[in-house]
């Protein structure tokens, strides 16, 4: 292969700058213009095989991007070909390729300069243009060819006639040439104060018969150079847009984490490759806090590659000297978060995808009392992760850390059984003789679970228990349209209670004995209601700010605080932590009390739910009356609507310039933003829009005193973004 060196064209300060210092150093972003061809480059290059041509202001430029380049200047502005021409004498002995890239075009995808090198070398070209085909009016060469394809010519726009201007074939300003050849025909024009520009080595090396190849972009949203501060704010709107394109972190292979820790596609994102480098940057921050002694407890659930994950994850952590407690088989990832407490443990890692479909699998990394990491500590371990290479990562064979005694199997079953049995009164439910039909959805909640039962003398049936790791060919997630067998069964089958909980049980759903779906919104104000009045129990609750305010309402009727906080359970646990909050929940299914893990415990929410039956002696649909009789009634309404990358840049903004009085006939009362936009109006009604953080879909919720006032809070919202509802 090859070798390849790059030059990046930076010494024209450009037309229309608009700024009084180099175009190139305009922000966009985070970033200056120049960063981000700075950076394509080296992904493709060693920084002393890089050559920048500077010249307006050359001190500035050099001053932002460092030593360590090769820096050529331009004494005159005598065009790209000049520009390149002032390199020669560094590189005239060199045989390789050279990549060549203007400093305004910060938009090409490193995939698409992939493309264009390998393309390049696989058909042996002397030069590979980057083209594309658009419709749009830009200023760029057309591309000229003949009846069979072949590259003719490139006709600039300032020359081009009408007929030519036609064509829709464009030169992006991106090459790979052969050294020699262009060197070749390098050459400046006969009058020195004639700009001569690159594209006219491309007449000569044309002329001359060189073979010229092309490569092809087909994203309309790299083509884009920056001359102007249209351009510029055009170029912000595709980078946020890109960096809500769910293929980014595949394409880009970036580690991520959402709200609720790291997931991807299993192949994809997913890769043991992956899992390594992050459990080194998860080492790094270990070691740098100088807490390695304490260790590091790994589980892991019945997902494809799951164990597989915790074993190269323990290989790691053992390899940068740090202890490691791996469990023994898979568990539910409440219980690799009491592990942690009770191991005091630095961090816990739970492979998990928790409710994803199957094709997913993620990690989950927890804090020593169970809670997750916050926002700023996983951006600072994505950044670390993502910036390391498979030589930056120290790891040790499994079996070799496992005789050494630094790795260490453990089963925490029993122990976590134990814990979450202190929690309830195993006396009341053996009293009450209840029958429970359990689906764990084919998950890893059913051992445990089925042991807390069955010691509490519960007469237990369990479906979809088998271990599957396509769980039924569907999502894990125990919502209403997932649990028609739960329901049927629990109603056919004469069953006091159906339980199920999500693939890695943290979730849970309750059908009661009439088959009835009970939201988990019910279920939260319920486990209040039992835990405040019937066990005596003082304190308030946290809810984030898609669950409902009849907890509020609840709170207000016992003289206690309700706090809202946004979307992801480990901002519910900091609320609990610094309130001292009894409970706190999530509408998707997710809760935990006080004294227990700061993790969403399914496990616990089950056993409290049983026991709530057995000790008041009456159904979920009686309990339920009573806290109505107390806080009055709400109806919820969720719409999930498909969600662009451009959505989640159009809509937020949209909405946050919006000055809005009613939502169709009701008056708004107050806007938040703090997670999304939520319109509160009167008598505790609101309606959310938000984007999840986990797939493409903008989700709204409402909440209102009738199901028909609800959907059309839905409906209003939907309209005032400019989208229909769709009928369910």
């Amino acid at each position: 292969m090859s070798p390849l060196k790059a030059i990046i064209l930076a010494a024209s300060p450009g037309e229309g700058a608009g700024a009084p210092y180099p175009r190139l150093l305009q922000s966009l972003g985070d970033k200056a213009i120049i960063d981000y061809v700075v950076e394509m480059a080296l992904r493709f290059v060693s920084p002393q095989d890089l050559y920048i041509v500077v010249g307006y202001e050359k001190e500035k430029l050099q001053e932002r991007l460092g030593a360590g380049y090769r820096y050529v200047y331009q004494d005159q502005p005598l065009g790209t070909g000049h520009a390149v021409l002032q390199v020669y004498p560094l590189l005239q002995d060199y045989q390789g390729d050279l990549l060549i890239l203007y400093g305004d075009t910060p938009l090409f995808r490193p995939s698409s300069l992939r493309g264009l090198i390998n393309r390049h070398r696989l058909k042996n070209g002397d030069l590979t243009l980057f083209t594309t085909v658009s419709d749009q009016p830009l200023p760029y060469g057309r591309i000229i060819r003949d009846s069979a394809g072949r590259i003719l010519d490139i006709i600039e726009e300032a020359e081009a006639s009408a007929e030519v201007r036609k064509i829709r074939e464009l030169n992006l300003g991106a090459y790979v040439f052969k050294a020699n050849a262009l060197f070749s025909v390098l050459k400046p024009s006969d009058r020195a104060d004639v700009p001569y520009r690159l594209t006219d080595s491309v007449h000569r090396l044309l002329r001359a018969g060189y073979r010229v190849e092309s490569y092809q972009s087909y994203d309309q949203d790299e083509i884009l150079g920056i001359n102007t501060p249209e351009d510029l704010k055009q170029a912000e709107f595709i980078l946020q847009k890109r960096f809500y394109r769910p293929q980014r972190v595949e394409e880009e292979n970036i580690v991520q984490f959402g709200t609720g820790g790291w997931r991807a596609v299993i192949g994809e994102g997913f890769t043991l490759h992956n899992v390594r480098r992050l459990c080194q940057a998860l080492a790094n921050k270990i070691i740098r806090e100088a807490t390695e002694w304490r260790g590091v407890v790994i589980g892991y659930d019945r997902r494809f590659l799951s164990d597989r994950a915790a074993e190269a994850a323990a290989e790691v952590f053992a390899g940068n000297n740090i202890p490691v407690v791996l469990l023994a088989e898979d568990a539910p990832t409440p219980l690799i978060t009491y592990a942690t407490k009770a191991q005091d443990a630095v961090l816990g890692l739970a492979f998990t995808a928790s409710h994803n479909p199957p094709e997913y699998n993620g990690l989950k990394v927890f804090l020593t009392d169970g809670s997750l990491l916050l926002d700023e500590e996983t951006r600072e371990i994505e950044d670390e992760t993502n910036a390391l290479k498979p030589e930056d990562v120290a790891k040790i064979e499994l079996d070799i850390a496992e005789e050494a005694g630094i790795v260490r199997r453990m089963d925490y079953t029993n122990e976590y059984v134990d814990a979450v049995e202190s929690f309830v009164d195993l006396d009341v439910i053996r009293r009450a003789g209840l029958r429970v039909i359990l689906d764990p959805m084919y998950g890893a909640g059913q051992v445990t679970l089925e042991i807390i039962l069955t010691e509490a003398r519960c007469r237990v049936a369990t479906i979809h228990g088998r271990h599957d790791p396509l769980f039924g060919g569907r999502s894990p997630t125990p919502d209403l349209k997932a649990l028609n067998l739960l329901i049927a069964e629990t109603r056919d089958g004469h069953y006091d209670l159906g339980l199920a909980t999500d693939g890695d049980a943290d979730r849970i759903a309750i059908v009661d004995e009439r088959g009835e779906y009970i939201h988990i919104n019910d279920i939260l104000l319920l486990l209040y209601y039992y835990l405040h009045e019937i066990r005596g129990q003082r304190g308030g609750v946290v809810r984030n700010l898609a669950t409902t305010h009849l907890l509020d309402r609840l709170a207000r009727h016992f003289g206690e605080r309700c706090v809202e906080v946004p979307v992801g359970f480990k901002h519910i646990a900091a609320a609990m932590k610094r309130y001292d909050a009894l409970l706190g929940g999530e509408s998707s299914g997710g809760l935990t009390i006080r004294g227990h893990i700061m993790g969403k415990d399914g496990i616990l929410a089950a056993a409290l739910v049983v026991e709530m039956i057995a000790r008041t002696g009456k159904r979920m649909s009686q309990l339920l009356d009573e806290v109505h009789a107390l806080t009055g009634r709400l109806y919820t309404v969720e719409e999930n609507l498909p969600a662009t990358s451009e959505m989640k840049i159009v809509i937020p903004q949209r909405l946050r310039k919006m000055s809005i009085d009613k939502l169709g006939p009701y008056a708004v009362r107050q806007v938040s933003h703090l997670d999304g936009t939520k319109f509160l109006l009167e008598d505790d009604h609101w309606v959310l829009l938000r984007f999840s953080g986990t797939e493409p879909l903008l989700r709204i919720f409402s909440e209102a005193d009738s199901p028909e006032k609800a959907r059309d809070l839905v409906r209003w919202a939907s309209q005032l973004v400019g989208l229909e509802r769709r009928e369910s």
